[in-house]
This record gives C-alpha cells, sequence and structure tokens, in this order.
C-alpha cells in the first residue's frame, strides 16, 4: 500500500518559500525611505522613528524563537497566514497612527511579530525538512537571494509611491500586498504535518535548547550575528538621512538600497554555494572583516554618488551572504528537527544588534548631530566578528543514545 508523500518537491519550496521571502523581506528594507517623511509630518525627532523600528528588530527576534517553535511543531502553512495577517494591520496601523506610542506598537511590535513568520526561520525549516542536506545550502542560498531581489525590486517601488501617492497611500498599498503572501502559504502546507500534528522527534525542545546553548560553536553563531544585525540595519535605516544631510538628492540612496538588494541577490546566492564547498565558518568571517574593510574605505574617500553606489554594491555582495552559512551550519550540527526554533534563537541575536544598531544611529545623530561613533563602532565589531567565527565546529553533533 503505497502512503501519502512526506515531503514537497524541492521547486515548489523554492517558488513558494522565496516568492514570501521577496514580499516579506523586500517591503521591510524599504523602511528607512519613511524616515523623513513621517517625522517631517508628524513633527517627531529620528530618534522617534528609530526607536520604533528598533522594537521592530526585537519584536522580530523574540517572535521568530516562538514563529520557530510553531512552525516546528504545526508547520509553516499556519504560521505564515497569521504573519502575513500581521503585517499588513501593522502597515495600516503605521500609516495611520498619529501619537509616537500608537506607531511603535503598529510599527514596532506587529510588524516585528509578522515578519517574524513571513521570513528566514520559518521558510529555511521547511527548506531543512524537504530539501536533501546535499542541497541545502545551495536552497538556503536561493531564498536568501530571494529577499535580496526583494529588496532590488520593492525598494525602487516604495520609492516611487511615497513620491507619487504619498507616504500614508504608499503604507497601505504596501499593506494590501502583504496578503499575497496567503495563498503562497498554501505552497508550503508540508503532508507530514497533517492533523495538526508533528513528525516524530528525537528530542523535545527543552533538550534541543539546553544542548544547544551548552555548545560553544552555537554561542560563537549567535555573537557574529549580532554584528550582522548592527551592521545591516543602520546602514539600511540611516544611510538615506546620513547621504540626505550630506547635500545628495533621496534618489542616490533610493538607487543605493537597490543597488544594495541586486548585489547581494549574487552573494546571498554564491555564499549558498560555496557552503557546499567550502568550510562555513571561513566564510563567515570573510564576509564580517570585508564589511569592516568596506565601511572603512567608504568613509575614507570623498563622499559622490559614485562612491555611494560603489560602496553600495560592494555592501551588497555582503548584505544578507551571512544567512545560508549560518543557517545551513545550525542544521548541519544539530538537524532540522528544531532548525526553526534554533534558527529563530540565533536570529534573536541578530536583532538585538540590529536594535542597538538603529537605535544608536537616531540617539547619537541627535545628540552629536553625526552617524560617524555608529560607523566607527560597526567598523570594529566587524573585525569581532570575523574572528569569533573561525573557531566555530560544523562537525554533526554527537548525541548519546537516547533511552527508549
Amino acid at each position: 500500500m503505497s502512503s501519502s508523500p512526506k515531503t514537497l518537491s524541492m521547486s515548489q519550496v523554492l517558488v513558494c518559500g522565496a516568492t514570501i521571502v521577496t514580499l516579506s523581506m523586500g517591503i521591510r528594507h524599504g523602511f528607512g525611505l519613511w524616515l523623513q517623511p513621517i517625522t517631517q509630518a508628524q513633527g517627531w525627532t529620528r530618534e522617534t522613528f528609530a526607536f520604533a523600528i528598533a522594537i521592530q528588530n526585537l519584536a522580530w527576534g523574540l517572535s521568530g524563537i516562538f514563529a520557530g517553535m510553531a512552525a516546528d511543531r504545526f508547520g509553516a502553512f499556519r504560521v505564515i497566514i497569521i504573519g502575513a495577517l500581521l503585517y499588513a494591520l501593522g502597515l495600516c496601523g503605521m500609516a495611520l497612527t498619529t501619537t509616537p506610542l500608537m506607531f511603535t506598537l503598529a510599527t514596532g511590535a506587529l510588524i516585528g511579530m509578522a515578519q517574524a513568520g513571513t521570513t528566514y526561520a520559518v521558510i529555511y525549516g521547511v527548506i531543512g525538512r524537504n530539501v536533501p542536506a546535499e542541497k541545502r545550502s545551495w536552497a538556503m542560498g536561493v531564498a536568501a537571494a530571494a529577499g535580496s531581489f526583494g529588496q532590488f525590486l520593492m525598494v525602487p517601488t516604495e520609492g516611487f509611491l511615497i513620491s507619487h501617492f504619498g507616504w500614508q497611500q504608499a503604507l497601505l498599498a504596501l499593506a494590501a500586498a502583504t496578503l499575497l503572501m496567503i495563498p503562497l502559504a498554501r505552497g508550503l502546507k508540508e503532508p507530514a504535518f497533517g492533523g495538526a500534528s508533528a513528525p516524530a522527534r528525537q528530542q523535545s525542545i527543552g533538550q534541543a535548547l539546553r544542548e544547544a546553548f551548552k555548545y560553544p560553536s552555537f554561542q560563537l553563531l549567535m555573537a557574529g550575528y549580532f554584528v550582522c544585525g548592527f551592521q545591516v540595519v543602520f546602514i539600511g535605516v540611516h544611510m538615506p538621512s546620513y547621504l540626505k544631510d550630506k547635500g545628495l538628492s533621496p534618489q542616490v540612496a533610493s538607487y543605493a538600497l537597490a543597488l544594495i538588494g541586486l548585489f547581494n541577490v549574487f552573494g546571498t546566492y554564491a555564499a549558498g554555494v560555496l557552503g557546499q564547498k567550502l568550510p562555513k565558518k571561513y566564510i563567515l568571517a570573510f564576509i564580517y572583516f570585508a564589511r569592516a574593510v568596506a565601511i572603512s574605505l567608504f568613509l575614507l574617500v570623498p563622499l559622490s554618488p559614485m562612491s555611494v553606489y560603489v560602496f553600495a554594491s560592494v555592501m551588497g555582495v555582503l548584505w544578507l551572504s551571512t544567512i545560508p552559512p549560518t543557517n545551513a551550519t545550525i542544521a548541519q550540527i544539530f538537524g532540522v528537527a528544531h532548525l526553526s526554533m534554533l534558527g529563530g534563537f540565533v536570529f534573536f541575536s541578530h536583532q538585538i544588534g540590529s536594535f542597538m544598531g538603529v537605535w544608536l544611529g537616531g540617539y547619537l545623530y541627535d545628540r552629536t548631530g553625526s552617524y560617524d561613533i555608529v560607523w566607527y563602532i560597526a567598523i570594529a565589531l566587524g573585525v569581532a566578528a570575523a574572528l569569533v567565527n573561525l573557531p566555530v565546529r560544523e562537525a554533526p553533533i554527537t548525541r548519546a543514545p537516547q533511552a527508549a
């Protein structure tokens, strides 16, 4: 008697998962374009906007742990639907609220929880369960490249919507677009989770967490991911205002963010491919060190549209390229049974870094009138992250036999 299939086809997982990540990450990468329109319209400081985005990153990271647990237990399908609905509600709130508290709740809490259910931790769990190990790093690279393509596609679109229809109407249009993730989620409905039951697992959640947090390599991966979050969110949110303060046109910032997205399509895909052939810890160390060098050179050379575009292209190659090797390393060490949850914990560290990067950017700018200190911190952290990834051990962990 033939049994029902236990996995989805790789092409179906990649098409649906990558499209969901394209929408979710593409919208998220453009939030820096709203900093000046919203603060000027509402009479708020940049720190007010930056704090809301900082809360969003924390909410995303914290919720990602529980979204990962739910996806491992009940499947990604239900989690993505809830995330899409929260995304639409949060964008509407971002457009219509008039007080800093309500803006922070909508932009920070709601959208942060929405991103937890519609981005990498949940999608990578599906990939881990449905793609063979010999193709897993490559498949994760494809999904990460989709998020980067979303930035290339969506950031200019968001800039167009703001300039032609106003910042509020642009947010409402994006809220409608997020609902497209609901039908796409059906393509990630895994047969093994039929009847709201999870496949049998050798470890409980508590056992998996104790094992991971006692393992030094897991802690090192979390430390490196903190730096990743600090750098990319500071640059993504504050660079448009940094460039405008220096006298460059808003179009330069829009094109720069789009270039980051375009070049990261190649960077994340290359990182995924190389992760099948080279030790992933060396890939991660190179990415973090190269970021530190790129930021240093950007600050040293005279600022011009061309220097911005070169910097954006180089940073684009390195932007989210940490995601495939980091998550593939977690899967390689601990297996895939709790991959979404463990990926959620590592990503929480990323989001603490994101909180610090975006908040410090606004805080120090309001007090010093400059972003220089935060740029220097980003350089130092890049060097530190390169060093902490070198001792990571990628071999599968050895477990004692479980008692019957």
